[in-house]
Order: structure tokens, then sequence, then C-alpha cells
């Protein structure tokens, strides 16, 4: 479960960081043309795959009720921190890139 919180919660970033206004304020620069679709394309990327681990971990059932859980409760983490530890919270996105799948090919 750790691995599927950390691949959604790379993924609300991205889509975070796909609007301009969020992309400036947090890496302070604008973003270079293209970069927004792609960080979109990303986020929703991410999001579907942490759909698509969880149903295969847990069936369909429980995968889709678990997922949902861990969505809102990375929702609020990013949504709560965000005025406080913004670096700190891109730092986590970063590293659960890498993290979460190692989580999740361990864990299946």
């Amino acid at each position: 479960m750790a691995g599927i919180a950390l691949i959604t919660f790379a993924g609300l970033v991205a889509l975070c960081l796909a609007m301009q206004k969020h992309f400036a304020e947090l890496l302070g620069r604008k973003p270079r043309p293209g970069q927004l679709p792609l960080l979109r394309g990303a986020g929703w990327l991410l999001l579907l795959a942490s759909l698509a681990f969880s149903v295969r971990l847990r069936g369909w059932a429980h995968g889709l009720v678990e997922w949902g859980a861990v969505l809102m409760a990375v929702a609020t983490v990013w949504v709560f921190g965000l005025p406080y530890q913004p670096r700190l919270l891109l730092c986590l996105a970063a590293a659960s890139v890498v993290l979460g799948p190692l989580l999740v090919v361990c864990a299946g």
C-alpha cells in the first residue's frame, strides 16, 4: 500500500505542477513550452498506474476502495503540507517516483 500511496502522491504533484500558477510558485520559474501538457499526461498516467497496481494487488472490490482512500489521504497531505513545507513535498514527490514502483514490485 505504501508504494501505491507514493505513486499516487507523485501523480497528484505532477497534476499540480501542470498548472502554470503552481509551477511558477513552486519552482520559481515559468514553464517551457510543452512542459505543462507533459506534466499533465504524466500525472494522469501515474494515477492510472497506481489504480492498476491497487486493483492487481487487492482485486477490484478492495483495490478500488483502498485506492480511493489513498487518493484522499495523499491529497490531504499535499493540500495541508504545501503552505508549510513546499520544498520538502517536492523532494518527496521526486523520491516517490523511484520508491513507489520498487515497493509495489516487492509487495506483488
